[in-house]
């Protein structure tokens, strides 16, 4: 027989195992996933401004990039110097038009 579990209004179901968690929950109680950040939301607590200053001015060392999770590319972008810079230059476009995201697929936040 299978079960119909309902959610309530401040209530939604976890991305990775549809548990039913609270909205505002950042990790899922039963299986530990960080939830990404809902629509309309502030982001991640990854500061925008930090991520573009570090960037700005050690994007050719991938700095920003390890800041925000992205382990792997950070090394890539260290061992190549930012892919002689096109490629930092191109994060640094991502950040000011606000389609740079953290390693799990969030937003930077704007405070």
């Amino acid at each position: 027989m299978e079960e119909h579990v309902t959610k309530g209004a401040d209530e939604k179901f976890c991305e990775s195992c549809g548990q039913v968690i609270k909205r505002e929950a950042e990790l899922c109680p039963k299986c530990g996933v960080r939830q990404k950040a809902a629509p309309g939301t502030q982001g991640t607590g990854y500061n925008w401004l930090t991520v573009f200053l570090l960037c700005f001015f050690l994007g050719g060392l991938g700095v920003h990039r390890f800041y925000t999770g992205h382990k792997g590319i950070g090394v890539a972008q260290l061992l190549t110097l930012g892919g002689c810079g096109i490629w930092a230059f191109i994060d640094l476009i991502m950040i000011i038009t606000g389609s740079f995201k953290d390693a799990q697929g969030n937003p930077l936040a704007k405070n």
